[in-house]
């Protein structure tokens, strides 16, 4: 698929589709604050706060074609994740991604293990995530800094950017998965990025 076809589709018709396009942003404290400060003047609806483990795992394939297989634990409820990104030239991400949520991520584990894909990188996150006309805002919180991402359409991303008043932010081009390897801890065969105090 061109990924310029992608522009004229919404960000609800491009999710039916399997497409997430997102714009992540590295943050300093203050940018974080002026974020909420702003989302909350607009009326944003704010959906919810969440703390992730998220499991990347690699081998086979995986190593071949570099897509993203992971489970994410969210308290009670887990969810496996399959990312490939589509190359562009552009600042927001364009990805191929399917997601299902599982009932029992032990097991899912194990059949991974079984087709010989391990666990490569161990990384959490705290996520606030809020709803603004077309597009998800998500704060994110990790053990290597503060990140924004805005998903939706690119003209979606760019209205939004508009109204928070935020195009001169930092964009961060790498994935979680790649942030982690380079800045978290290596615990067996494990790399693990987490928060020495869970409050």
């Amino acid at each position: 698929m061109d990924p310029h076809q992608l522009k004229v589709k919404s960000g609800g018709e491009l999710k039916k589709l399997g497409i997430e396009i997102e714009k992540k942003y590295h943050l300093t404290t203050e940018q974080a604050r002026y974020v909420e400060d702003e989302l909350a003047a607009v009326a944003a609806s704010f959906i919810g706060e969440e703390f992730e483990e998220n499991t990347i795992y690699g081998g086979g394939v995986l190593d071949d074609l570099a897509p993203i297989l992971r489970i994410r634990r969210i308290g009670s409820k887990s969810i496996l994740t399959f990312k490939r990104r589509i190359q562009n030239g552009s600042d927001v991400k364009h990805q191929i991604e399917h997601e299902s949520e599982i009932s029992d991520p032990e097991s899912i584990a194990a059949i991974l293990l079984e087709l010989k894909f391990s666990a490569r990188i161990v990384y959490e996150k705290r996520r606030k995530t809020w709803r603004f006309k077309n597009v998800e805002i998500v704060l994110d919180e990790l053990p290597f800094g503060l990140f924004m991402e805005i998903e939706g359409s690119i003209t979606q991303i760019s209205e939004a950017e508009m109204i928070l008043g935020i195009e001169d932010f930092e964009v961060e081009p790498q994935t979680y998965p790649r942030l982690a390897t380079k800045l978290g801890k290596k615990v067996g065969d494990v790399i693990e990025a987490r928060f020495e105090n869970k409050s």
